[in-house]
């Protein structure tokens, strides 16, 4: 029985439906990524799923019994709620009479203990001692400190809370919409581990192909209004999608052709005034229908880049440059840098270490408070906010971006405000609707046209990747390679840094600016740690007996001992044998009679699945660190 059915549901807010009779079924233990472009209505098909929507027709039905949860997209603005008044209100009454409780714990004022006896009862009677016990051991298994309030702590902690709040209810269903926007990587890293552990279905948004390629059992493509499940891997989707539009674009070939001969032979009969086949004219009558029905699939944006004059050879060089707000608190000390013309810097940081000031100081916005940082010639910066500070919601895409302009110039050709629109998926009605009505992902579209429209010689980006769907975000990227000028680029999707940036620049924290040469995946190779993960693994460490130290007279050796060089030897055949067993699981969940089996084997499989990318994950990381001990 499935936890979850969509049966025949249809929505429309326009012209084209957003869901055309669309059918999903989600069954116990399945991790479903919703893939679609934007605007395309995934956001909307959750809050259908969830009952915050009601469709235009078909049904919805849970499982008897069956719990649902959501981990909204945003998070709040200025919520002054405690973590433990955030989780408990999981429960709506119960949660508010022990919010209340605790408070009232607080003061000893008479009245405070006559209001706590009342509250104790009613407590006991909806069982609230069992709920408070719940609340607190969730919060202490996500090390989350009960008192603290939401609005201290930093998007990783407060998605953190919000993860909590939904998982407490022990649901069946988790629905997830882009879960890891805003998020940094130890967050993201965190967040996978916590989902991983989870052992009911998750039906999930994201963009973020590394978060994918971890969770995802299952990919489910919402396409022109319609559901299209591939029992796959991400990347075995993608190849099964290649194959599914190049044989969707021969069929309509086909199919146009013998329409058009249909068309020359009813024209012909009429010149000729013979009588005509009426079976042949009605089955020409259900072709034109059946053509007027067909909803094409949108086209590919299609932008460019708007380059300026050269910029000089040296862009910034910083030389024991730091800066501080608070002296006693320095965000940034003792920083040597060069980036010359065309180098493409990766911005890797945990959140609140000082990326975005740092770009600043790039740029001149600020001036270091110690040591120096040079300027190049002839500099031309197009900023892109992840706030989308620089686009007015209350007024249109066509003058968010013209400003009073008919044509613009893009790289010496004069193009229509209309046309160059729809180069990012704009159509003109579109163009012409309030920005405050587009999807996160119509806005950064906006954004980067808006960006790209004014020359350049330096491109400054961050986080361009939410909400971006995965075409955009490889045109996205396969622009900023081509860009002959600079590109900085603050973000935490580890795919996207591989494959634009040259060089990776981490802030751990503490004030220290390193560079490495690469991408994210290069700093990795080269012993890049977050300091989140330094600290779990010395927590780790501290519980075992610490060697005791060599003589002050021998000097230390980095050499490997004899039980180590075994361990690195042995390493290569167990991962070896891990990726093989992976492999063969992957081919099994990938066969689409795979979810009609028996529930109980459809859950251990993919549980058997999980731990084994756990297990691979853990052994690769081993095998890093034995490696680089090695080579030192």
């Amino acid at each position: 029985m499935p936890l979850l059915t969509l049966d025949a549901v249809s929505l429309a807010f326009g012209m084209q439906p957003l869901l055309d009779q669309a059918t999903l079924t989600v069954e116990q233990g399945e991790r479903i990524c919703l893939l679609g472009r934007n605007g395309e209505g995934k956001s909307t098909l959750l809050r259908i799923v969830s009952g915050e929507i009601q469709p235009d027709g078909g049904t919805v039905r849970l499982d008897d019994g069956a719990i649902l949860s959501v981990l909204p997209q945003n998070l709040p603005v200025d919520d002054p709620r405690t973590a433990y008044e955030v989780v408990a209100s999981a429960f709506p009454e119960t949660g508010k009479l022990l919010a209340e409780f605790h408070k009232l714990t607080q003061s000893a004022d008479e009245q405070s203990l006559n209001r706590m006896m009342k509250v104790q009862e009613r407590l006991e009677a909806l069982d609230g001692w069992r709920l408070d016990q719940k609340v607190s051991d969730i919060l202490a298994q996500y090390s989350i400190n009960p008192d603290q309030t939401l609005n201290t702590l930093s998007g990783g902690w407060q998605r953190r809370v919000l993860l909590a709040k939904a998982l407490v209810t022990e649901p069946s269903i988790l629905l997830l919409d882009e879960p890891t926007n805003h998020l940094d990587v130890p967050a993201i890293a965190w967040l996978e581990e916590a989902l991983s552990q989870f052992r009911g279905a998750i039906l999930f948004v994201s963009h973020d192909r590394a978060f994918i390629r971890r969770m995802a059992t299952r990919i489910v493509e919402l396409d022109r209004g319609h559901l299209v499940s591939f029992a796959a891997t991400y990347d075995r989707y993608l190849d099964l999608k290649e194959k599914a539009l190049e044989d969707e674009e021969r069929q309509n070939a086909l199919f146009d052709k013998r329409l058009k001969q249909e068309e020359a032979w009813i024209r012909q009969g009429v010149k000729a005034r013979r009588t005509r086949n009426m079976g042949r004219v009605r089955a020409l009558k259900a072709m034109r229908e059946e053509r007027r029905q067909r909803r094409e699939r949108g086209g590919t944006a299609s932008f460019a880049v708007e380059d300026a004059a050269r910029s000089g050879k040296l862009v910034v060089e910083a030389r024991e440059a730091g800066f501080a707000y608070d002296p006693a608190k320095p965000l940034i000390t003792s920083m040597n840098m060069t980036v010359i013309r065309g180098d493409k810097i990766g911005l890797v940081g945990e959140n609140g270490t000082g990326k975005t000031t740092l770009v600043r100081l790039m740029l001149g916005d600020l001036a270091p408070t110690e040591g120096q940082i040079r300027l190049g010639t002839n500099l031309q910066v197009a900023y892109f906010d992840q706030l989308r500070g620089a686009l007015d919601l209350d007024r249109n895409a066509l003058d968010n971006l013209a400003e009073g302009r008919e044509f613009i110039e893009i790289n010496g050709q004069s193009k229509h405000v209309l046309g160059y629109l729809q180069e990012f998926l704009f159509s003109p009605e579109r163009a012409r609707s309030p920005v405050r009505v587009f999807s996160g992902g119509e806005r950064a579209r906006l954004l980067l046209a808006k960006l790209f429209s004014k020359p350049a010689n330096v491109l400054v980006l961050d986080e361009p990747t939410n909400d971006l769907d995965v075409e955009t975000l490889e045109l996205l990227e396969a622009r900023l390679v081509e860009f002959a000028g600079t590109v900085i680029v603050i973000s935490h999707d580890r795919e996207f840094l591989d494959n634009v940036v040259t060089d990776t620049v981490f802030l751990d924290g503490s004030g220290k600016v390193r560079e490495f040469v690469g991408g994210y995946s290069d700093w990795r190779r080269q012993g890049g740690r977050f300091p989140a993960e330094a600290s779990e693994r010395s927590s780790r460490s501290s519980k075992t007996p610490a060697p005791a130290a060599p003589p002050a007279s021998k000097p230390r050796t980095p050499k490997l001992s004899y039980k180590l060089k075994l361990e690195l030897e042995e390493l290569p055949a167990k991962i070896e044998t891990l990726e093989t067993r992976l492999e063969r699981l992957q081919g099994k969940v990938g066969d689409p009679e795979f979810y009609s089996g028996a529930a109980e084997v459809v859950s251990e499989t993919l549980e058997e699945m999980s731990e084994t990318q756990r297990q691979l994950d853990s052994l690769m990381e081993r095998w890093m660190e034995l490696e680089e001990q090695a080579n030192q």
